[in-house]
């Protein structure tokens, strides 16, 4: 029997706008820690931590240190998403903040190989996946802490879409950072500047965890303290009843997911090694794509609550599909013009899924195993689609001598990306609950 829905309280909708900022505030961090690592290892790790081999293997190896920490984000999903639905939203968040920090921070004082050897690539790797476990956990808590407020019940695609914010935010300041450390001149770069951006999440790991610390839990978490609605085990029960979604999440972000890294880690390493791009310049146009980001995100994720969630995630995959080709085409004609209006416009076009995927996943998933059942399918795509993505696309601009293979590979992955939105259909789950009533069974 489902009770009558409490009133509002005058205070809800304060702590729901805090909790928008905090958990905004440190996917920014968050994501922060892992931009950095990906723009530093086309750049640098293959001439520090790999330089026995050429130029094209050891690039091949940094992107590989760059791909375990996407495979180690399924493994955060499986723990945070356990602790998040079970002992809180907050708590597990607060968790990942410190787990992303720690792994980051210590990037910025591993040995090289010239002084460590080998050594120092393991370090890298260890760390790598300290960051990966971290940021695996990170996601879901960030969206449910924007969207698990009645407070935004009819704004959920652009509350969810200040999670999302954060990685364009991140994006900006790591770009940002490496672009200052750019200025030093190469010598101090390759001895000691590159170090610098890693340092710096320390202080943002602080300013991160006094505002975290002090937000509450969601009132969908607490409903389900109160009456008891907590599974025992949140990921089994996820796997078992909603793994279609789980799925389905996965497929949707093929294009999305993939998308980024070789608009942004790809094509800044292929464009400085392999057509001569300066790479300051291609640095300040990345950042100036951020920028845009930042308006971007929101913009599509509030159309998405005007037109519909899956319209619009439609919409932005065939978006997507048709500018796959184009994108590598410019990048390939070497013209810097053309390939900086570009870089700028792939992220209008990857926003467009992006902005409205929080709330599109979060919707598809019962309350008492949204945080596992979220978790679970946004970070499965970092195996399949986002973590090869600069791996398979370098491997092919090698063998073809050309980056529109890279075209042709984003196009078959927006194709799976079409298909599993139109087969995933969100069950309006959180529209059906409340803060005063008791979540519906997660069985369907």
């Amino acid at each position: 029997m489902t009770a009558e829905a409490a009133p509002p309280r005058p205070e809800d909708r304060r702590n729901a706008i805090k909790a928008v900022v905090a958990g905004t505030i440190g996917t920014t961090i968050e994501w922060y820690d892992f931009y950095i690592y990906g723009l530093v290892a086309g750049l640098v790790f293959n001439k520090l931590f790999f330089p026995e081999f050429d130029p094209l293997a050891g690039t091949l190896l940094a992107f590989s240190t760059f791909f375990v920490g996407f495979l180690a984000r399924p493994l955060g999903a499986v723990i945070f998403g356990h602790l998040g639905d079970r002992i809180g939203r907050k708590a597990s968040l607060v968790a990942t903040l410190t787990l992303m920090a720690i792994g980051t921070v210590l990037v910025g004082v591993v040995p090289t190989y010239e002084t460590g050897g080998i050594w120092g690539a393991v370090i890298l790797v260890v760390l790598r996946v300290v960051q990966g476990i971290g940021v695996g956990g990170e996601w879901s808590g960030s969206v449910l802490l924007a969207t698990e407020w009645a407070t935004f019940s009819k704004r959920r695609g652009f509350t969810g879409s200040w999670a999302q914010w954060g990685s364009p935010a991140g994006l900006t300041l790591a770009t940002a950072a490496l672009s200052v450390v750019s200025s030093l001149g190469q010598d101090q770069i390759m001895t000691w500047g590159w170090r610098i951006p890693f340092l710096v999440s320390f202080v943002l790991f602080g300013v991160g965890m006094w505002i975290r610390l002090g937000i509450l839990e969601t009132p969908f978490f607490e409903r389900m303290v109160a009456t008891e609605r907590r599974s025992s085990r949140p990921v089994a029960e996820a796997i078992r009843n909603n793994g279609r979604e789980i799925v389905l999440t996965c497929l949707i972000r093929m294009g999305q997911h993939a998308s980024f890294y070789l608009f942004t880690t790809f094509a800044l390493s292929y464009g400085v090694a392999n057509l001569g791009l300066p790479q300051q310049s291609f640095l300040t146009v990345i950042l100036i794509a951020g920028i845009v980001s930042l308006v971007t995100t929101p913009l599509w994720g509030w159309l998405s609550d005007v037109i519909g969630r899956r319209r619009m995630y439609l919409i932005g995959v065939v978006t997507m599909l048709v500018f796959a080709i184009p994108y590598f085409a410019v990048l390939e004609s070497g013209s810097f013009a053309l390939i900086a209006v570009f870089v700028v416009l792939s992220l209008v076009v990857h926003d467009m899924q992006y902005g409205p995927q929080a709330a599109l996943i979060a919707e598809s998933f019962p309350a008492p195993v949204r945080y596992s059942g979220s978790a679970l399918g946004y970070q499965l795509s970092s195996i399949t689609s986002a973590g090869p993505a600069p791996i398979v696309a370098t491997y092919l601009a090698a063998q073809f001598g050309s980056a529109l293979p890279a075209g042709l590979y984003l196009v078959a992955l927006c194709a799976i990306a079409l298909v599993a939105t139109v087969l995933l259909r969100p069950q309006g789950r959180m529209s059906e609950e409340s803060p005063g009533a008791a979540a519906p069974s997660s069985a369907h």
